[in-house]
């Protein structure tokens, strides 16, 4: 039986055109009306399309954003995210001066990108809010995650640099195929974790729980679950701990494995 499914959005519920299939809602509706919990699992923050994303699936669930350093209750407006400690930032912003390279910090609620070039452009886009530079000291509140945008292969740089404190994993989005994100969340946070926050709050056994994803930030977290599903378009290693693979995302494979979770459920 599955009785909750956590779905990353980039290469799972989005497709290169940057949209949802309509299958796939469809699909999602079935699911919800057949008792399963919907929640995204997603490196995306908790704002701009990846909220419109979690609340067209479960208006009133928990949710899963930032690779785990946002855990939200959409409805109980609840938090269990996770802060970066002050002196890894510090350190990051330095790092970020002194390389070139694209930074961005994240609170729950909003993001800061002092780079003003394409990459980080595009990037607004992609989270659909406006691109508007700003100073990384005027973001308030706890700053829950940090992340690069790199051209694809320059990735190895960066992980070959750990910070002292910090998960550093990498990740791609369709619509932007140039670009590797290299999220950076503290120590022992992750999609893995927040998956097992989300099954307890839910009271959801792990082995009742499906994970879709396609890339390597959602592998623990397919390790955590009893129904791990690789889309068709997954990076290979997830393709040897899925419990099945589907279609590629812009063939309805989401679609797909919520048809799986439904049978189940019969």
């Amino acid at each position: 039986m599955v009785r909750l499914i956590c779905i990353d959005v980039d290469g799972t519920l989005v497709g290169t055109g940057g949209t949802v299939l309509p299958a796939t809602w469809a699909a999602a509706e079935r699911a919800r009306a057949n008792g399963i919990h919907l929640a995204i699992c997603s490196g995306r923050p908790a704002f701009g399309l990846a909220r419109g994303y979690a609340e067209r699936l479960d208006p009133a669930g928990w949710h899963v954003f930032q690779n785990g350093a946002s855990i939200v209750d959409l409805a109980g407006h609840r938090s269990r995210s996770t802060g970066l400690e002050a002196e890894t930032v510090r350190y990051l912003v330095d790092r970020a001066r002194v390389t070139g390279w694209t930074l961005e910090l994240y609170t729950d609620d909003e993001y800061a990108v002092e780079c003003t070039g394409a990459r980080a452009r595009a990037h607004a886009s992609l989270l659909g809010v406006p691109f508007r530079p700003r100073p990384f000291a005027s973001l308030e509140g706890t700053i829950v995650r940090a992340q690069w945008l790199m051209p694809i292969g320059l990735e190895a740089v960066a992980l070959a640099e750990p910070v002292p404190g910090i998960e550093m994993t990498p990740s791609t989005s369709p619509v932007m195929p140039d670009t590797s994100f290299v999220n950076m969340t503290a120590m022992g946070v992750n999609k893995a974790r927040a998956v097992r926050v989300v099954a307890d709050e839910l009271g959801v056994p792990l082995e009742e729980t499906m994970f879709v994803g396609d890339g390597r930030n959602d592998l623990e977290a397919m390790r955590e679950v009893g129904w791990a599903i690789a889309m068709g378009n997954a990076e290979p290693e997830l393709h040897e701990v899925a419990r099945h693979t589907v279609s590629h995302v812009d063939d309805a494979g989401l679609a797909e494995a919520l048809g799986l979770a439904i049978a189940a459920r019969v």
